[in-house]
């Protein structure tokens, strides 16, 4: 199954890896996390972030003889650098682990489900100065940063793709607030984008048909007619709405 995902990767389409920049940088950000707490866990430090996690738990997993041939023709084909070779071996050798049934496992987070979803939506990163995933770049953060780093959850293919959708410029994320609607559960959510060096303003909010449309809100706001307020929110707590209309629109399809 792992290795079916990952032979369906296009690993060098730099043209998707742009147009899903945003929620890759989100998902390489919570493989940091997830990877830092395994790493801590079994005293692997040194090796983190790209490591094969599974050979710090047993180290003479083996994989079944057709599954390692079959990986091996995969990586032989070239995919990237060796940190993207290590982690997509750990993943495949991850699975078989949990395949295993194995109890003695602590209660940690999958640890490279996110790392898998991002190089579905554009192949693979390189790391120099920073970490760089072909459309953006990232800091390399230590293991306390990453361990500290705020959980991303929010990871099904309708959320991801809506905090990408025509995501261009500088974004920045407004809950729609009132008593009844706090800032965790917002009544509406709305992104203000600034495009271009002489910055365009784009005000965008996320509506029932489940797709960003243009809103006068912040016009109306400042003429006084609004009854509602709003509070600046980070892209995660942005995409936790995102996935409640989703989840709330599919529901009441199904009912």
């Amino acid at each position: 199954m792992i290795l079916r995902r990952l032979r369906a990767i296009d690993w060098d389409d730099w043209t998707v890896a742009f147009d899903h920049s945003r929620s890759r940088a989100l998902l390489m950000r919570e493989y940091l996390r997830r990877s830092a707490l395994w790493a801590r866990h079994y005293g692997a430090e040194s090796v983190w972030p790209f490591f094969d996690i599974a050979e710090h738990i047993v180290p003479c997993v083996q994989l079944p003889l057709d599954i390692a041939s079959d990986l091996d023709a995969f990586l032989r084909g070239g995919i990237g650098p060796n940190s993207v070779e290590r982690t997509v071996t750990g993943a495949v050798r991850w699975t078989e682990l949990r395949r295993q049934g194995r109890t003695d496992l602590p209660d940690l987070p999958e640890p490279y489900e996110p790392l898998l979803l991002m190089y579905e939506r554009g192949g693979g990163f390189y790391v120099d100065q920073a970490i760089d995933l072909n459309g953006v770049s990232l800091p390399r953060w230590g293991l306390d940063t990453a361990i500290a780093a705020p959980p991303f959850l929010t990871v099904g293919p309708a959320t991801l793709d809506a905090l990408d959708s025509d995501a261009k410029g500088k974004v920045t994320y407004f809950a729609v607030v009132e008593e009844r609607f706090p800032r965790e559960r917002p009544m509406g959510l709305i992104r203000r984008r600034a495009v271009g060096r002489e910055p365009v303003t784009h005000d965008e909010a996320f509506s029932r048909n489940l797709r960003w449309e243009p809103t006068d809100y912040f016009d109306l706001y400042a003429l006084g007619h609004n009854d509602t307020d709003h509070v600046e929110i980070s892209e995660i707590e942005a995409a936790a709405f995102i996935d409640r209309v989703i989840q709330k629109y599919r529901q009441s399809r199904s009912s």
